[in-house]
């Protein structure tokens, strides 16, 4: 199993290009099972979790085709292909999804145009339960019939989905997406309320509007569909990931460093560089992106992760990484996902001062960490330790860090670009 070596003290310099998010590309890689014709899109990262959807597309039937550059080169000129013929499989089988949760984006569109699907229950990262029982509601509302057998859910709607008033009782990402999907193909009009805003889920209305949904609501937090016999289909380039963004930001701040985002959008992460500005980090906007600076002087905050536009709960790892380092005491809230701190301990480890009381972490900052041996638990919680191996004092070795092949594209080959001293040591 592969590692990654970090030499820390060195601050990081230069320009690091920002790829297209991979929480955008899995549901609009979803939704080109709702039409027969190709969906192209540009700008995907070359990640771990988009080879599993495609290899789910795939195995369903999908063409996937990839066009345009290699897979290391420019994100713009790679163009994935995606085209879902009438004859589809509509079995999302375990050996798939269980290795992504964002594998059961495909129920709503598949049960949207052929009636019924039989999608496993899904896996991925363990922070939590993050069920899916409001996602299936949703499609009861809409004329679904659900039944959960042996580990998978089987929806049908034969005579197809009806457009509902849907209220969801909790902020789903996931479930906005699915059901706003399901809506674009279902008979009359589907209000979605209490939606998510994230912009990933602006992003795909964009595209299914291109694709000939009539969507109105974009952005807010209650949608409107208005349902059409059939979609065709589009081109169109995937959103910046905010997450990398904020990623590289605080390896700016907590290296004293100075970095370009180039490609990054101030609007999708006001909320983390209000907190990096409350940190005592110079942000500024530029022609190309954001200019993140620091002099390695950082105070305390405090902050609570909120669906968006509050604080992202992707973000939270990472940001305990700079209360670590920073002078005075911090309080980092999680309110989005309970066993989300699985990073406290790794960092402990490596000298961070945390006490973990219920959601919340009251983390006082150090002199400095210290390089150890550590182990990633999940996505997030794998780059927190990258991060911290960046300002440690000597050497870290992060382990399990097929976590963070799921979401960081050329992690290494960027970092070290600026400066810093990383590698991949191929495991035996």
């Amino acid at each position: 199993m592969d590692t990654i070596h970090i030499q820390g003290g060195n601050p990081l310099k230069g320009t690091i290009q920002i790829g297209g998010a991979k929480n955008a590309a899995l549901p609009l890689m979803a939704a080109s099972l709702l039409t027969s014709e190709t969906l192209r899109l540009s700008n995907l990262p070359h990640l771990a979790d988009i080879s599993t959807m495609s290899h789910l597309l795939s195995e369903m039937g999908t063409r996937v085709a990839m066009e345009g550059g290699a897979p290391n080169g420019g994100h713009m000129g790679r163009v994935l292909a995606l085209n879902s013929p009438d004859s589809i499989e509509t079995t999302a089988p375990y050996d798939l999804v269980r290795k992504m949760r964002a594998s059961v984006l495909v129920l709503g569109p598949l049960v949207a145009r052929f009636g019924h699907a039989r999608v496993s229950l899904p896996g991925g990262c363990a922070i939590g339960t993050r069920p899916v029982d409001l996602h299936l509601k949703a499609l009861e509302t809409m004329g679904a019939e659900i039944e959960l057998c042996e580990g998978y859910i089987d929806a049908r709607a034969p005579d197809g989905l009806s457009g509902a008033h849907v209220l969801f009782s909790n902020v789903t990402v996931g479930g906005t997406e699915n059901i706003l999907m399901a809506a674009t193909l279902a008979r009359g009009e589907t209000v979605i309320a209490n939606a998510a805003r994230e912009p990933e889920i602006t992003d795909l209305a964009n595209c299914l509007v291109a694709m000939g949904a009539k969507i109105t609501g974009i952005g807010s937090d209650t949608l409107k569909v208005t349902g059409v016999e059939a979609l065709h289909g589009a081109d169109h380039s995937v959103v910046g990931d905010r997450i990398e963004m904020g990623s590289y930001a605080i390896a700016a701040a907590i290296t004293g460093g100075d970095l370009l985002l180039q490609g990054a959008r101030p609007d999708l992460m006001e909320s983390v560089t209000d907190v990096l500005k409350m940190a005592g980090v110079n942000v500024a906007i530029e022609e190309k992106g954001l200019r993140i600076s620091s002099s390695g002087s950082l105070k305390g905050f405090d902050v609570m992760t909120e669906p968006f536009p509050g604080f992202p709960t992707d973000m939270q790892a990472q940001m305990m990484v700079l209360a670590s380092v920073a002078d005075g005491a911090s309080m980092v809230t999680e309110s989005i996902f309970e066993n989300r701190f699985m990073h406290v301990p790794e960092l402990v480890r490596m000298g961070a001062n945390i006490n973990v009381h219920g959601s919340s972490a009251i983390v006082r900052g150090v002199g400095h960490l210290s390089g150890a041996q550590v182990m990633a638990t999940d996505l997030r919680a794998s780059v927190s330790l990258v991060l911290a191996g960046l300002v440690a004092k000597g050497e870290t070795v992060v382990s399990r860090v097929y976590h963070l092949d799921r979401g960081y594209e050329r992690l290494e080959e960027k970092i070290s670009s600026c400066g810093g001293i990383i590698e991949r040591v191929k495991g035996q």
